[in-house]
């Protein structure tokens, strides 16, 4: 530890790391973007240097046996996550790993045999973000009523066959993508487990990726989340929690955008197309700051890491059921 402050090692140039993840741990309480590793040294060289960052290397093992090095922030693609992440931890670094954290619940479970004094959690963003924690205290203040039904939907345009998103072997597609944002709103804000899912989706011909996925979630006790996310429609994205006595929106609920304000609205309904908004105005922040120092303050005990590899492997058993349920044509159980 330098300090008060952990030491990050990220691997990889990948345009999340460059653009979203190394400025915020840049701008977070608790964390110092330290070095950074490339298959290709002389471009970790240059991203090192454009972004301040001390030392680069050009291999993931170098960065691994830096003993200064306290945590790994992980964004490779999505088949790439396992084996990097156990690697890191054997090595004696604490991971953060890009969402999804696996290719199936089976594969998530091998994490459980790594040693237990490291911590590891996906980089979900959007759960150390003020709007999803404000959003969650309004659900529990009552507010709402009962919360009943939670909407989502979540796209992008992106047909390039080259890009990883579009790679079936690399662990592609929507649902992987981004559905994975979608599915973990209704666990956040119902606070419980779906029981069962049902699906429908629509593969790209030449990728075999899922291009459009919907699916249904049955929380029990009258509880839904239904939700849409596609690789080719038109960007757009918005949750809606809709309870018994009123509604809420969140405008921009996965890609908030760093150092800027976003809104809540509330809506009771008593007057058609929205003529009853609240609108609810939460202050500029950086998601990826807040998420660095959550995990980077788990590392230095201040604080207990709520969500480990037991929560990423109960992600990835919805994500399983929902592709099953879509291969089957029938609801399926999460296991």
């Amino acid at each position: 530890m330098d300090g008060n402050r952990v030491r990050w090692g990220i691997i990889s140039t990948a345009k999340i790391g460059r653009e979203k993840v190394i400025p915020g741990i840049r701008a977070s309480q608790t964390g110092i973007a330290a070095a950074i590793a490339s298959r290709d040294l002389d471009r970790a060289k240059q991203v090192a240097s454009d972004l301040g960052i001390e030392k680069a290397y050009g291999s993931y093992e170098e960065l691994f046996a830096d003993p200064d090095i306290d945590a790994i922030y992980n964004p490779l693609p999505n088949h790439m996550h396992v084996p990097v992440t156990a690697q890191a931890v054997e090595a004696g670094k604490h991971v953060l790993c890009e969402k999804p954290m696996a290719l199936s619940a089976d594969e998530a479970a091998t994490l459980l045999d790594l040693p237990k004094d490291r911590l590891v959690a996906e980089g979900f963003m959007v759960r150390a973000h003020p709007q999803w924690i404000r959003a969650r205290d309004i659900v529990r203040s009552g507010e709402l009523g009962e919360l009943h039904a939670i909407q989502g939907f979540f796209s992008f345009f992106n047909a390039d066959p080259g890009n990883i998103r579009n790679r079936a072997d690399m662990g592609g597609g929507a649902l992987m993508d981004i559905g994975c944002y979608t599915m973990l709103a209704g666990r956040y804000f119902f606070e419980a487990e779906p029981e069962r899912v049902v699906s429908l989706i629509d593969r790209d011909p030449d990728f075999g990726t899922d291009r459009i996925t919907s699916a249904m979630m049955d929380f029990g006790a009258g509880r839904q989340l239904t939700f849409t996310v596609s690789t080719q429609l038109t960007p757009f994205q918005r949750l809606q929690l809709v309870g018994s006595k009123k509604r809420l929106e969140i405008l921009i609920p996965f890609n908030a955008p760093q150092g800027e304000a976003v809104e809540l609205r509330l809506d009771d309904g008593s007057k058609l197309g929205d003529g009853a908004l609240a609108p609810e105005t939460i202050a500029p922040c950086d998601q990826y700051a807040e998420l660095a120092d959550l995990f980077g303050r788990a590392i230095l005990g201040e604080k207990v890491l709520t969500y480990g590899v037991e929560d990423a492997i109960q992600n990835m058993k919805i994500i399983d059921a929902i592709f099953a349920s879509a291969e089957r044509g029938e609801w399926v159980d999460v296991g």
